[in-house]
């Protein structure tokens, strides 16, 4: 009988936990670049503009806390890379988990959130001019070659949202890996910050 009303308040808890769960859509522009370092040489490319789009979930810890994991479609990438005209534009399916706040304010809630992602590179390419030759073609992933697949990072959001369920927000990405993937001593990290405009519903 302990094991049955355990397992039925555990049921209930999980069936009231879910209920108050909000799921969301969310989109928008992502203005991203790309910092690099070729024999010791440090440079950040020129802004690329991408979409950034996906569904999230804000589950509930505690009141005003909630931990909201997100499954994003994330172009990323940057214009003018190592001083040449050439641009790299790679898309990334990405998923962030960040720890939510999002305290009562006026008539909606304040959002504020702060946490790791990863991010899996689904395809990507090179456009441009290097050094005289004009190129087009498909990014090779892999090591000993030209990027690894797997980015990870940290995220953070910040904004507002109101009461019939919509949002917007500001957010950025910072790329704390190095996917260069030659065998060598240079480096290749992402960041991107943008606009967020999204919409929820469910929960109570």
């Amino acid at each position: 009988m302990k094991k049955l009303a355990l397992s039925v308040a555990a049921m209930l808890i999980a069936g009231a936990t879910f209920a108050q769960v909000k799921f969301g859509v969310t989109a928008g522009p992502s203005f991203s670049s790309v910092s690099t370092k070729v024999s010791g040489n440090k440079e950040t490319s020129k802004l690329m503009t991408g979409l950034r789009a996906g569904f999230t979930a804000d589950i509930p810890l505690a009141d005003e806390f909630y931990v909201q994991p997100s499954l994003l479609y994330v172009g990323k990438g940057g214009n003018d890379l190592r001083d040449v005209d050439l641009k790299s534009r790679i898309h990334y399916l990405q998923l962030p988990i960040n720890f939510m706040y999002k305290p009562e304010v006026g008539a909606g809630n304040l959002f504020i959130g702060l946490g790791p992602y990863i991010a899996y590179g689904l395809g990507g390419k090179w456009e441009g001019d290097w050094f005289g030759t004009n190129i087009s073609r498909d990014i090779e992933w892999g090591d000993g070659k030209d990027l690894k697949r797997l980015d990870a990072g940290a995220n953070f959001q910040v904004g507002y949202e109101f009461p019939m369920g919509f949002n917007v927000g500001l957010f950025t990405d910072l790329g704390l890996v190095n996917i260069e993937g030659a065998d060598n001593d240079n480096t290749f990290k992402n960041t991107s910050f943008g606009l967020s405009i999204g919409y929820k519903f469910g929960g109570r």
